[in-house]
């Protein structure tokens, strides 16, 4: 259930099947293809899917420059249907020892959803959980919508 004072939701209902965005969510040599919004990319990724499993990228700016790996922990894996997966434990489910985010400055757990349409489509819907209003409000700050949408339309181009 979203709580509006500390989640984010991303929702759209698109034109490929369930399985087409599970292969371009769990496949990545697909997901380095559309994960962030271009200009930027990403240039590595390592997914172990389990859950503990490992969620890795590394992105890279229009520069050239290198940021530091995200490395993420999937929680809950339903094939076809809900990917779950958060920043604040690495693989395993351990705890990360620093006490917020190297990179974003703060922790969130995201819960994919894809629920299938009658007329063919998937209903695309992203839960993504802070801990706090004031980490909400930093990450909506980022462009949480505009990057979401940017990067689901770049799959869709796929």
């Amino acid at each position: 259930m979203a709580n509006p004072l500390l989640d984010l939701q991303f929702h759209r209902d698109v034109s490929l099947s369930p399985t087409q965005i599970w292969e371009g969510l769990t496949n990545p040599s697909i997901l380095m293809k559309w994960f962030c919004p271009r200009p930027w990319k990403v240039v590595e990724c390592a997914i172990d899917l389990q859950p503990g499993g490992i969620f890795r990228t590394v992105m890279q700016s229009p520069e050239g420059e290198r940021m530091p790996d995200n490395t993420w922990c999937f929680l809950a894996i339903e094939p076809q249907r809900r990917l779950v997966w958060t920043n604040e434990f690495g693989p395993g489910f351990r705890p990360k020892p620093q006490a917020k985010d190297e990179n974003l400055g703060f922790f969130f757990v995201v819960d994919l959803r894809l629920s299938p349409l009658s007329d063919g489509r998937t209903s695309y819907t992203a839960n993504v959980m802070h801990q706090s209003e004031a980490n909400k409000q930093a990450h909506e700050d980022m462009g949480f919508q505009h990057g979401w949408g940017a990067a689901l339309d770049q799959l869709l181009e796929l």
